[in-house]
C-alpha cells in the first residue's frame, strides 16, 4: 500500500512539473507577435533610410539579436528617456514590462521565425514628420522655481540636460502635497522630444518645481 501511494505521489509530482512547463503552448514567433511589436515601437527609426539599423525583416533582425536583447533589457530602446510610473504620459513609447519579457523570451528560445507567412503583417509606411515642437507656450526653468501664477501644465520639454544625466522633477504644492512630474534616466539629447502628460496638471500659485539642477534647462509646456 505504501509503495502504491509512493508511485501515485511521484506521478502527480511529474505531472505538476510537466504542467508548469506548458509544453502545449504555441511558441512566440517573428511572423505572429514580434514583427507587430517591432513595427509599432521600433520601425520609425529602425528601417531603411531611418536613423538606425533596419529591423523591418526577420533577416535584418537575426544578426542583431544580442544587441537587441541588451538594449531592451536596459531600456535604452525605444529611447523614451524616462522612468515608467513616475508621471503618466500620453506619448509614452517605452516598452511595457510584458513587452520586454516577450522579446527576451523569444530571443532566448532561438528567435523562431514561424512557419505561417500569412501571419506576418504588412510593413508600415512612414512619412517625413516635422521636428517635434510644442504648440503651447513654453516657460524655461532652471533650478528650483516658484510659480507666481496658477499654471495648467501640459508637459515638459528638456532643453539642456547633460549627457547621461538623471534627474527627478516634482511639483511641491502649497498644500504640502508633492506631484511627480518626470524622472529622466540617463537622458540622451539625440532623442530630444516633449513629454506630454496624459492629463494636464493644474498647479496653483506658490507651487515649487523642484529637481531641475542649476545649469540644466527644462521647458514647461502650458496653457
Amino acid at each position: 500500500m505504501v509503495k502504491v501511494l509512493l508511485v501515485v505521489a511521484l506521478c502527480c509530482g511529474l505531472g505538476a512539473i510537466v504542467a508548469a512547463h506548458n509544453i502545449g503552448v504555441t511558441p512566440v514567433t517573428w511572423n505572429r507577435e514580434i514583427s507587430r511589436l517591432v513595427y509599432d515601437k521600433c520601425a520609425s527609426c529602425h528601417r531603411p533610410g531611418g536613423t538606425a539599423f533596419s529591423m523591418m525583416t526577420y533577416l535584418d533582425v537575426q544578426p542583431k539579436l544580442v544587441e537587441i536583447k541588451s538594449a531592451v533589457l536596459n531600456r535604452r530602446m525605444p529611447p523614451w528617456g524616462a522612468i515608467k510610473g513616475f508621471g503618466e504620459f500620453k506619448n509614452d513609447q517605452a516598452l511595457t514590462q510584458e513587452q520586454i519579457e516577450l522579446i527576451v523570451d523569444w530571443i532566448q528560445n532561438d528567435a523562431p521565425r514561424g512557419n505561417n507567412r500569412r501571419a506576418l503583417p504588412a510593413e508600415p509606411s512612414f512619412q517625413a514628420a516635422p521636428p517635434a515642437s510644442p504648440s503651447a507656450p513654453v516657460k524655461a526653468i532652471s533650478g528650483a522655481t516658484t510659480l507666481e501664477h496658477p499654471l495648467v501644465l501640459d508637459g515638459l520639454l528638456p532643453e539642456k540636460i547633460a549627457s547621461n544625466q538623471s534627474i527627478r522633477i516634482t511639483a511641491a504644492l502649497p498644500s504640502g502635497a508633492v506631484e511627480p512630474l518626470i524622472w529622466l534616466h540617463q537622458y540622451d539629447d539625440r532623442y530630444k522630444h516633449p513629454f506630454l502628460f496624459r492629463k494636464p496638471l493644474r498647479l496653483p500659485a506658490g507651487t515649487v518645481i523642484q529637481g531641475v539642477p542649476p545649469g540644466a534647462i527644462v521647458g514647461l509646456i502650458a496653457h
